[in-house]
Order: C-alpha cells, then structure tokens, then sequence
C-alpha cells in the first residue's frame, strides 16, 4: 500500500488546470462507459454465461488496470519515453505478427492473441507503440534534407508494415484506417512536405480501393451502405439500421438507462462498436449529444496541452494522441449514424474491451507525464 501511495502521490499532486481537466474529463467518460457496458450486455452475457453482470465485472476489472496503466505511464519521465519508443515499436509489432501466425479470428478478424484467461489485441497497442516512436523521430527533423529523408523513409517503412499486418493479413480495416488518420495527422502536423502528402494520399486511397475490390465481404458491406434502399437478402445492413432504429427510439431523452429494446440481441456487438446506439436509446439525444461533447472536449484539453509545449517531441506525444482518441471516436460514432460503412471501431473508454480501454488509458497517461513535465520544467504550480 506505501509503494501504491509512493505512485499515486506525484501523479495526482497539484498540477496544472489541463492536467486536471483532462483527468477528470477520462474519469467521467470511463465511468459513463462502465454505466453503459453494464446496461447493453445483459442480455448477451446472460445467454453466454448465465450471468447478466459477467461482461461489466470483466470490464470493471479492465478499468482497474487501465488506471493503473494510467497512474505509471503517468510518472515516465519524458527522457524515458524517448529511449523506449523504438523498443515499444517492436515489441508491438511483434505481437502483431504473432497474430498472424498464432492468433485467432473474432468476427473475421485475426487479430487476436489467446492468452487461455483473456485475450488481447495488439493492434490497440500497436497505436500507442507507433506514436512513440514517430515522435522521437519527428523531432528530429531538421535543415538537413538528406537526414529528413532518411527519416521519412523509415517512419513510412514501419508505417508500411504496421498496416500491412493489421489490414492485409490481421483482416482489420477498421483499425486500419484509424491508424491511417492518426499517423497522416500527426505527420501533417509534424511539417511533412507537401509532395509526400500527395503521394501518400494517392497511394492510400488506391490502397483502400484494392482492399475494399479484393475483399467480398468488405465490398458487399461497401456497395450496402452506399445503397441504402437496395435489397438486402444477407442482411449486410442490419447492423446499423438497428443501430439506426435505436437513436431513433430514444428520442430526446431515451428509454431511461437499462430499458433498451434493442439490446436484446437485436444488434450485434452492441456492447462493443454499437454501443453509442444503446447510449442514443436509453440516455436520448442529450446523452448522445454529451458524450460527443466529451470527446469534443477530450481533443480540445489535449490540443491546449500540446500548444504549451515547448519541444517538438512533447508536442508530437501529445498530438498522436489526440488524434488517436478524437478521430477514433468521430468514426464509430459515424458508422452508428450511417455516414460510415461499418468498420468495427470500439468507441474509445466507452466500448467493452480490454485492450482498447487499457491502450487508451496508458496513451493518456502518457499526455499526462508530458504535461506533468511542462509544469515541473517551470519550477511552479499552475493553481
């Protein structure tokens, strides 16, 4: 107990007013999706195991990690962060790999490693392993043009492997495509040149074109939400137009919580990527509309903290992240609304997951250790 105290004591001392929002804003959005794992998986944990809390206890468990992970990547000094970055990048791409040669396939997915108790996804880590890494090396751009290509060239080579075994072998387009953005915003920001943006954006969209063509399933998907009012034998649109119906039913101030319809195994995942529709049908247009306003806050407390930054690394840390959670966010929010094919993105600190809920706190954490740093390095407590 002295040790946890010894741990907790300098992460949660007086720091800065950003620091402390950006704490509480990732409490209360942890604790919102805890309330509503608890109400949308019911149903199916009753049917899986005779035990309708069976899914919120194993994420209440996760959230206790996930804290944890927070609490320690918290305390990282910034000189830490910058030498583990190209090993975090290893180790997560290798964890990645061995999905492809030991993992198991979740709903078309393979993009899983059994660990026998529980099992993780690497890919969420992977994000978390590739922001620390590029920050490093972003920050070593210069007026040396040579070096910058040299630079360039291995941040797209990792970035090239990293896609290549989440989205051609590991099957995951959605994780794909957040990584994309992510990694495209930060490398943006960072003062990519323009003809690299080009090309990458060219070469990205013929990418995802040849996956989509390549893939029955992703193209039957693709064409379903494109034609809304075709037929629909195999049931390609069910997912979200259940989703659909479920904002819908909530009207402005929803069923109450725990009084969901169509959580009874009307949508599939509901408790993972379509559990925004159950947050729209249960808590109405005014808790879809405040956990959207959570999100929206989440990015601006990050961009405040990344805009007081005074080396590029921390800014680059800070960025990644904020891209990361923010854009994760817009996106399957999107795909419950229907302005997005479905991808099969958890909605950050809010869905059922382990590895995404615990990657996510640890990648906050992490904006936290740099902000933590900014204050120290003034020699004075912002009160």
């Amino acid at each position: 107990m002295t040790e946890l105290k010894g741990v907790l004591k300098p992460t949660f001392r007086a720091q800065s007013k950003q620091f402390y929002l950006l704490l509480a804003l990732t409490t209360l959005t942890v604790l919102i999706g805890l309330a509503m794992v608890a109400s949308a998986s019911t149903v199916d944990s009753f049917k899986q195991s005779a035990n309708a809390g069976a899914t919120f206890l194993r994420q209440a468990g996760f959230a206790i990690i996930g804290v944890a992970a927070l609490a320690i990547t918290s305390n990282l000094p910034l000189g830490f962060l910058r030498r583990i970055g190209a090993i975090a990048l290893y180790i997560t791409l290798g964890l990645q790999l061995a999905t492809v040669i030991v993992g198991v396939e979740i709903n078309g997915n393979r993009n899983w490693l059994d660990l026998g108790f529980t099992s993780i996804q690497p890919s969420e880590f992977l994000k978390l392993g590739l922001i620390l890494a590029f920050s490093h090396q972003l920050a070593q751009l210069s007026e040396d043009a040579i070096r910058n290509r040299q630079i360039w060239l291995r941040i797209f080579g990792a970035s090239v492997a990293a896609l290549f075994l989440v989205v051609a072998l590991g099957k995951d387009m959605g994780t794909g495509v957040v990584m994309v953005v992510m990694l495209m915003g930060l490398f943006i920001i960072a003062g990519m040149p323009w003809s690299y943006t080009m090309g990458i954006s060219l070469l990205g969209v013929g990418a995802a074109a040849l996956l989509v063509i390549g893939s029955p399933s992703r193209l039957t998907r693709f064409d379903a939400w494109l034609n809304p009012e075709a037929a629909d034998p195999m049931g390609v649109r069910w997912q979200y137009e259940h989703g659909t119906w479920a904002l819908a039913s909530g009207g402005i101030w929803g069923t109450g919580l725990g009084r969901s319809k169509l959580k009874w195994s009307w949508i599939p995942e509901v408790e993972n990527d379509f559990i925004f529709a159950v947050i729209g049908e249960e808590l109405g247009l005014i808790g879809a509309m405040v956990v959207i306003l959570l999100f929206l806050a989440l990015g601006l407390t990050m961009f405040s903290i990344a805009k007081n930054q005074a080396n590029s690394f921390s800014r680059n840390l800070v960025v990644g992240v904020m891209l990361w959670v923010v854009f994760q966010g817009l996106i399957n929010i999107s795909v419950v609304l229907g302005l997005l094919p479905v991808l099969g993105v958890p909605l950050p600190l809010i869905s059922a997951g382990g590895s995404s809920l615990i990657s996510t706190l640890a990648a906050i954490g992490v904006v936290l250790a740099v902000e933590r740093d900014r204050v120290k390095s003034l020699g004075r407590v912002t009160r």
